[in-house]
């Protein structure tokens, strides 16, 4: 039996799941890519930094590859975006850029420069709650929730005194690890 082509509108739906998702693995995957670098920053060994250097830049390649590859099946689901989304994502993405500043100033001034890994992993994290919606993308409710329990567990290791570096380095693995699980859903599952 012939299976019926899709009306436009449909077609066009599936083509815009595609690319926002394809889209949303290339910036999670190059965000891990700069969590790893800065957590790698923090190790205390420049062999295993090193490691993780070399290591990081596949696993996104690898994310990126995926979300692109030649005869994937289209998402399972399309997505279903509200009113004026795209308006909506610039003015999340534009808060969580002004707040990252905002954390940068204040822990640099205050003296505390060890609170920036995981303040920004804070507001990582709290600005998926949002896009989680916007994009029609409930696993980002999943990458919230982890990115702030990274950010909680970054400020419990400073309040028991472990160095700056080794905060970095838990915060920006754990956020990295995190983005990839993340790009990698956005990438097989849609």
């Amino acid at each position: 039996m012939i299976q019926p082509s899709p009306p436009a509108q449909d077609a066009t739906c599936v083509a815009l799941t595609r690319t926002l998702r394809r889209r949303g693995t290339v910036v999670l995957s190059v965000f891990a890519l700069v969590w790893a670098f800065a957590g790698a920053s923090g190790l205390a060994s420049s062999g295993a930094a090193l490691a993780v250097g070399i290591v990081a830049v596949p696993v996104s390649a690898a994310a990126v590859l995926l979300a692109y590859r030649a005869g994937a099946a289209p998402s399972p689901r399309t997505v279903d975006l509200p009113e004026r989304w795209e308006r909506s994502v610039g003015v999340v993405n534009i808060a969580e850029v002004a707040a990252i500043f905002a954390v940068i100033a204040v822990s640099n001034a205050s003296g505390h420069p060890a609170f920036v890994p995981p303040a920004i992993a804070l507001v990582v994290g709290l600005h998926f709650v949002p896009l989680a919606r916007l994009y029609d993308q409930w696993q980002y409710k999943g990458t919230a929730a982890l990115m702030t329990a990274v950010a909680v567990l970054g400020f419990a290791l400073i309040a028991v005194g472990l160095s700056d570096g080794s905060v970095r380095a838990v915060v920006g693995l754990a956020s990295a690890v995190t983005l990839w699980a993340t790009a990698y859903h956005v990438a097989v599952k849609g």
